[in-house]
């Protein structure tokens, strides 16, 4: 039996894979990317608002990639702000961090959900073949009959778990990863708040 015979649900199931194999990839790179020492930048950025140099601390934002960068840089555009008003402001940026963080993983985490349905869709597709096999050739049924139907339903049921776990643990892999960059973004955006609204000399 060749490969073209494992029927749909096969095909299906490899391209979900495969699918979620790039957008892994793809997520994990940006993530490294934007995963940054968040303790130096802080201080870095705070030494240069020490000098009263605010553009060159927005621009030292504006160049470092990652969402601890893109929080500090909101804290320093709304500096002048009420403490109030410049926290909501700096919430406002880390949620929209996270969520282009969180992008296209949710399509990792379907096809997790997915692939094992689809497997026993196959299975059950497989099934109904060595039935319909059964009822052609009965009552002299030779195995080669129904061995089609057969290895249908196991690949399907195998594929369906071989492209979920990976899936599994990949959608885990990246979500420890973003949580860990969400705390330092966190931290970073606490401290240049408080850095900003406990200065004695106002920043211009």
């Amino acid at each position: 039996m060749t490969i073209l015979q494992h029927g749909f649900v096969f095909w299906i199931l490899l391209a979900l894979g495969m699918m979620a194999v790039v957008v892994f990839l793809e997520r994990m790179l940006a993530l490294r990317r934007a995963q940054i020492d968040h303790m130096d930048f802080v201080r870095g950025v705070c030494s240069v608002l020490s000098r009263n140099n605010v553009e060159e601390a927005l621009m030292l934002c504006d160049e470092t990639p990652g969402p601890v960068a893109a929080v500090a840089l909101t804290a320093i555009q709304h500096r002048k702000a009420t403490r109030n008003a410049l926290r909501e402001a700096v919430d406002n940026t880390g949620r929209a961090e996270i969520s282009r963080m969180e992008r296209r993983v949710m399509s990792i985490t379907v096809t997790c959900q997915v692939a094992p349905l689809l497997g026993l869709l196959g299975t059950l597709i497989g099934i109904i073949r060595v039935v319909a096999a059964l009822d052609a050739h009965a009552p002299l049924v030779q195995s080669a009959d129904l061995t089609a139907g057969l290895l249908q339903t196991l690949v399907s049921a195998v594929t369906g778990l071989i492209v979920a776990i990976p899936c599994y643990a990949m959608y885990t892999m990246l979500m420890v990863r973003i949580e860990r960059i969400v705390l330092e973004m966190e931290d970073g955006a606490s401290k240049i708040i408080a850095y900003l609204t406990h200065e004695d000399t106002p920043l211009q």
